[in-house]
């Protein structure tokens, strides 16, 4: 494909038939302060290999979709932070025919995964319908990708700044299997309890593996997503939690933060307000994550 860079470790493993995971960008520019961002990037790649699997960060570099970066490039995304464009599913034609650089949502990582035929992806927390979005209609497209493109995501659930209900109707609405990896309880990013129950609990990286070729052998459109408690010596107290949120969603509204700025801010803020805890537990959850997906790709 004329416009998709695949890094050369990434593509002698793809043709090898080794494991390969996907691993997003906007974590290291827009979710963590540098050096933690590159720092955890590169970290979250040695963790992937440890695991077995080959990881392949994923962003766009000069216009080009790229899976797999240098060290170079990590480092540099992790400088940018915030002044590199976040990328979802809309930007990429426009930062392809300008030549310019975007850090890749879950929803703009699914795509470039998918071109480069990697099928299991692990990120912090996905996005999802935001509260009060029966007002408002902000609602992630990473929901939309997940019910059109055929790549697994690994997660601690969906960010607790969201509405956590409406987020899982709307997923059953697209058709997306939710499974919640050794619990029935929807992990809540900070901690492991939600008071919603996902599809289905699985307890192991094979289990998840057949559903997976199920879902492929059967044509399904779409993806799957993987829910992964973060371990619990570094879970928050939920309400901790939820007060900082609640504080954070407060200042977002009174400062009118909309739209892509909106969840920046919140996990920024809410990393201020539990004196650096959060951002903490956002790290060792992401760490979870990546190990799982490893696991899960080399059972695939």
């Amino acid at each position: 494909m004329k416009h998709l860079e695949i890094s050369k470790q990434v593509r002698k493993a793809l043709k090898e038939g080794r494991p390969v995971i996907a691993l997003e960008s906007t974590i290291i520019s827009h979710g963590m302060p540098y050096p933690q961002n590159v720092e955890t990037a590169l970290n979250c790649e040695r963790i992937a290999r440890e695991n077995g699997a080959e990881p392949a960060t994923v962003a766009v570099i000069g216009g080009k979709l790229c899976a797999g970066l240098t060290e170079d490039q990590i480092e540099y995304l992790g400088k940018a932070g915030q002044s590199v464009q976040k990328a979802s599913r809309r930007d990429l034609p426009v930062l392809v025919a300008r030549g310019q650089d975007g850090a890749t949502t879950v929803a703009a990582t699914m795509i470039i995964a998918a071109m480069a035929g990697i099928r299991v992806f692990a990120t912090g927390g996905i996005g999802g319908v935001h509260r009060g979005a029966e007002t408002t209609m902000d609602i992630s497209a990473d929901l939309e990708e997940l019910a059109h493109t055929p790549v697994a995501v690994v997660c601690a659930g969906a960010k607790s700044i969201l509405d956590l209900g409406l987020t899982l109707e709307y997923l059953e609405t697209r058709g997306v299997p939710v499974i919640g990896y050794g619990t029935k309880e929807l992990p809540a990013f900070y901690t492991d309890r939600s008071g919603f129950e996902v599809d289905y609990r699985m307890d192991t990286p094979e289990e998840i593996a057949a559903a997976l070729r199920a879902q492929h052998h059967l044509g399904f459109p779409g993806g799957m997503l993987i829910t992964n408690p973060i371990p619990a010596e570094y879970a928050m107290e939920p309400g901790v939690i939820n007060a900082a949120i609640d504080q954070a969603l407060h200042e977002a509204g009174e400062q009118g933060i909309k739209g892509k700025a909106t969840t920046p801010f919140l996990l920024a803020r809410v990393a201020e307000l539990t004196g650096g805890d959060s951002l903490a537990s956002n790290i060792r959850l992401v760490y979870n994550n990546v190990a799982l997906a490893a696991k899960i790709a080399a059972a695939l």
